[in-house]
């Protein structure tokens, strides 16, 4: 727990120097004062991958990159440092005022903010360690710490070949280089940052009044519960799934208070780029794109539009890089985008397998051979083998879908007939519906779009409460009810998001309680390790698991089975070619 912490502090020094120096060098082009403190953190965390994933083109990301990333940040702190100490002083200002302000509840505040960073350390410290990590998350990360990247490693093993974004940037902070242990701490870090802005829902009890992104919110905090003992493991879909609540929640509070400036949407366009490099299968939340591109084109403002650009082929060029370097597929295992031909390939009847069991998988089959059965035979399996929770979401999801439609249907006819605009809240619940829909029929696995069903129903049914409760006096919906009796309605829905939130909170501590084991105080729980044994190619050693498929971290390198590859030179970085 111990070592959590100060990998958080290290992590949480560079990334908000990072992100402090790119917007700070951004806003001085693009005109805007940002507002809120957490978008550095944000910002540095993509900007920190980015410059992993490139770093891991030329080197291994270790000790070397975590120098020059701290040479980065210190130019930046200098860069910047006037500016820096001006709002630091500004903040010191506002911190008092609240102080004064607030009484015994701003000490409440810093007592629970405290509270939440050794609560979060706590659960990143141990926990129970995904499936998928011994699979190939512990490797993947490992041949990044060591290699950087290797031309053919998708050949040693297919899910290598799984290039996430999120394995780079938990190589960087991995420090493995110290000789010790290779830790696995962003998750948490990530899903703290989250926690922190999900902490704003209880401003309902101060503003007595319900928005759409509190019910977002609320589901974020859903989603933190049912991770916290499992965010020790660093899964990508866990990174995917954090970013994608941050982005959402973050789009709804710029069109609550009716944002106008373009540089906060494109922004958080940009970090869909970088959501879609962490899994791919979230690539549809860039559509929210079409706000800041309209606003753009709107006032012809051709230079931004080229930064935003520039920033968003930017943040996607080291990923599809990596891409063609470990398994010569621009997105890999999608073969028909099909532009290179390295010696070190992975043979198209391979990728098009793969690409055919992970749908089979997301369906609850293990049989590829049941790929092309029809969607009427696999659905309704798939729907049974949910749980119980998982299932209600489900189905809100597919009903707030239709209320979508029907709401889309009826603001457009009012667009056409009177020509008044669309509402901005659509963007978000359509994205949203296109996002579940897409993850529905294509490959349903609940970990990953988990989120979809979430959000959708938190944003759709969300809205049309708000819209009811908030509707104008003289309209028909607000002849219905008085403007007392929809007071008392929204108070009843405050108390009832209050007493969910106190069940939850009770809940937790008590599942907590009852699982506590007095250990992981200073070391994080290291990667479970599995019996392997040995077997050469080309001289060289390399291990496959004596029963399963899971091998873990230290028994490197390593594949699930003997691999059928052969070295494309005289050591590992020269990479494999496919064995014919």
């Amino acid at each position: 727990m111990l070592s959590v912490i100060l990998i958080w502090f290290y992590m949480a020094v560079t990334t908000f120097l990072f992100g402090y120096g790119i917007l700070t060098f951004l806003t001085h082009f693009c005109t805007y004062r940002v507002q809120k403190w957490d978008s550095y953190f944000l910002c540095g965390l993509a900007g920190v991958t980015v410059y992993a994933q490139f770093f891991s083109l030329l080197a291994p990301v270790g000790l070397a990159a975590n120098l020059i990333l701290s040479g980065i940040c210190l130019a930046f702190f200098f860069l910047c440092r006037t500016k820096l100490l001006e709002e630091t002083r500004n903040i010191c200002d506002r911190i008092k005022q609240q102080k004064e302000n607030c009484g015994r509840k701003f000490y409440d505040r810093i007592v629970l903010g405290v509270f939440l960073i050794f609560i979060y350390a706590y659960g990143t410290s141990r926990g129970i360690i995904h499936y998928d990590t011994g699979l190939y998350h512990a490797q993947s990360i490992r041949w990044i710490e060591e290699y950087g990247v290797v031309a053919g490693l998708g050949n040693l093993h297919c899910r290598l070949a799984y290039n996430s974004a999120s394995f780079a940037l938990s190589a960087l902070y991995s420090m493995a280089f110290l000789g010790g242990q290779s830790y696995h701490c962003v998750a948490g870090f990530l899903a703290l940052l989250l926690a922190f802005d999900c902490l704003k829902i209880f401003n309902i009890f101060q503003r007595k009044r319900i928005k759409t992104s509190d019910f977002a919110r609320l589901m974020g905090i859903y989603y933190l519960l049912i991770i916290f003992d499992e965010m020790v493991s660093p899964a990508s879909d866990y990174f995917m799934v954090l970013t994608a609540f941050y982005i959402m929640i973050r789009f709804l509070d710029l069109l609550e208070k009716k944002e106008d400036a373009i540089f906060p949407y494109a922004m958080l366009c940009v970090l869909g780029v970088y959501l879609m490099t962490i899994k791919l299968s979230a690539a549809l939340i860039v559509l929210l794109v079409i706000k800041p591109a309209w606003m753009l084109i709107r006032e012809k403002n051709w230079k931004e539009t080229g930064i935003y650009l520039m920033l968003g082929i930017l943040t996607a060029v080291p990923y599809l890089i990596r891409n063609v370097v470990i398994s010569g597929w621009l997105v890999y295992p999608f073969t028909f985008l099909d532009f290179f031909s390295p010696d070190w390939k992975i043979p198209e009847g391979i990728a098009a397998y793969d690409a055919k069991e992970i749908q089979v998988w997301g369906r609850g089959y293990s049989d590829v051979i049941k790929y092309d059965i029809s969607i009427m035979e696999w659905l309704p399996d798939w729907f049974r083998s949910l749980g119980g929770m998982d299932r209600l979401f489900v189905l809100a999801a597919l009903v707030s879908v239709v209320l979508f439609l029907l709401r889309f249907a009826w603001y457009l006819t009012d667009f056409l007939r009177k020509k008044k605009s669309l509402p901005e809240k659509l963007l978000p619940e359509g994205v949203l519906s296109l996002c579940f829909l897409f993850w529905l029929f294509s490959s349903p696995l609940i970990r990953y779009g988990c989120v979809y069903a979430y959000l959708l129903p938190a944003v759709v049914l969300g809205d049309i409460a708000t819209e009811f409760l908030h509707v104008e006096e003289n309209s028909r919906c607000g002849r219905l009810l008085t403007v007392e009796k929809r007071k008392k309605l929204e108070k009843v829905c405050i108390a009832v998001t209050g007493l969910f939130l106190l069940y939850k909170a009770t809940a937790f501590g008590r599942e907590l309680v009852n699982s506590y084991v007095n250990d992981y105080w200073v070391y994080q729980k290291d990667y479970e390790n599995f019996a392997t044994r040995s077997y050469e190619i080309d001289g060289i050693t390399f291990y496959c698991p004596v029963t399963g498929d899971q091998v873990g971290y230290e028994s490197f390198p390593s594949s699930p089975t003997e691999a059928q590859i052969t070295l494309r030179g005289e050591g590992l970085e020269d990479g494999f070619r496919y064995k014919e």
